[in-house]
C-alpha cells in the first residue's frame, strides 16, 4: 500500500507539468503519418512500446545474471550494448504514446521515462568501464542500471494497469449491448442531421450516429484509444476524428486510419425499419 500510494501522489505533482509540456512539444514536431503510426502500433492492433521494451529489459538482466557466473565477461558487455541499442527505438515508441495522454499519465510518464533514461546513462557507463578493463565497476554499474529499469518498469505498471494507459477503452462495448441478434431501435433517422456527428443512447451505451441519406453509419461513441467523445468530433471523407487526441476511424467498420488509437471502434450493422433507425453489434453477447 506505501507503494501504491507514492505512486499515485505523482498523478497530483503539478511541478512536472512544465518539463511534460516542453517534452510533449519536442514529440509533437514528429509530423502525422506512417512512422507516427508505426511507432504507435496501430499496424500491429496495440501499443508497440511493451514489445520493444522487452529487448533491453531482457538483455541487462541477462548480463547480471552472466555477471555472477565465472568467465562470462564478454557476453555481458555484449548483452549490454544491444540493450543499449535496443533502447531508443523502444523509447521512441513510448514517447509518442505518452504525448497523447492526459496531464495525471503524462506526470507518471515523465518520472518512468527519467527512470528508464538513468538506467541507459548507468548502463553506458558500465559499458565504458567494462571496455576499459574495470569489471567491477561495470557490474556495480550495472547492477544500478537494473534497480533503475526496474523502477521504470514499476511506473510503466501503473500506467498501463491503474492509469489504463494504453488499453481498449472500447472492449467492454460487446459484452454491455448483448444478444448480437437482436435490433435495437435508436430514434427516427429524420430526426438526424444530415453528414453531422450526433450522439444517441442503446441503453447505457453511447453511440456515434452519421446519417448519410437514406442511410447511417453507427460506432461506439467513446474512442478506444482514451475514451474521447467521438460525436464531439469531426467528420470527413468517411471518417470521424476523435476531439481530444486526434484518432481518426472510418465510419463505414470503425478501423483506425490514424493513430494514437491503435483498437478499431466497435461498428453496428443499421437497417431503417418504418423510419426508425435500427442498429446491432454483429458478434456481441
Amino acid at each position: 500500500m506505501r507503494i501504491s500510494t507514492t505512486v499515485s501522489r505523482l498523478e497530483q505533482a503539478q511541478g512536472l507539468d512544465r518539463p511534460a509540456a516542453w517534452l510533449r512539444t519536442l514529440v509533437g514536431r514528429l509530423p502525422q503519418g506512417p512512422v507516427r503510426d508505426t511507432l504507435h502500433g496501430v499496424p500491429l492492433g496495440h501499443a508497440v512500446h511493451p514489445v520493444l521494451v522487452q529487448v533491453p529489459i531482457g538483455t541487462w538482466l541477462s548480463a547480471s545474471m552472466l555477471d555472477l557466473v565465472p568467465r562470462t565477461g564478454p557476453a555481458s558487455t555484449v548483452l549490454i550494448a544491444v540493450g543499449i541499442g535496443a533502447a531508443a527505438p523502444a523509447a521512441a515508441a513510448g514517447l509518442v504514446d505518452w504525448a497523447e495522454t492526459h496531464e495525471q499519465q503524462q506526470r507518471v510518464g515523465l518520472v518512468h521515462a527519467a527512470c528508464n533514461t538513468v538506467a541507459v546513462g548507468l548502463y553506458s557507463a558500465s559499458l565504458l568501464a567494462r571496455l576499459g578493463n574495470r569489471p567491477l565497476r561495470g557490474r556495480m554499474l550495472a547492477l544500478a542500471g537494473l534497480a533503475a529499469a526496474g523502477t521504470g518498469g514499476l511506473l510503466g505498471g501503473h500506467l498501463a494497469y491503474r492509469q489504463a494507459t494504453g488499453v481498449n477503452h472500447a472492449e467492454h462495448v460487446p459484452h454491455v449491448v448483448g444478444d448480437g441478434s437482436r435490433w435495437h431501435s435508436v430514434g427516427l433517422l429524420s430526426a438526424l442531421p444530415e453528414g453531422k456527428p450526433a450522439r444517441r443512447l442503446l441503453g447505457e451505451t453511447a453511440l456515434l450516429v452519421v446519417r448519410n441519406g437514406s442511410q447511417a453509419h453507427v460506432l461506439a461513441d467513446r474512442c478506444s484509444h482514451l475514451a474521447g467523445p467521438l460525436s464531439q468530433g469531426e467528420v470527413a471523407d468517411g471518417c470521424v476524428t476523435c476531439p481530444w487526441h486526434g484518432s481518426v476511424f472510418s465510419l463505414t467498420d470503425g478501423e483506425v486510419v490514424h493513430g494514437p488509437a491503435t483498437a478499431p471502434q466497435p461498428a453496428f450493422e443499421t437497417q431503417i425499419l418504418g423510419g426508425e433507425l435500427q442498429v446491432r453489434l454483429p458478434g456481441a453477447g
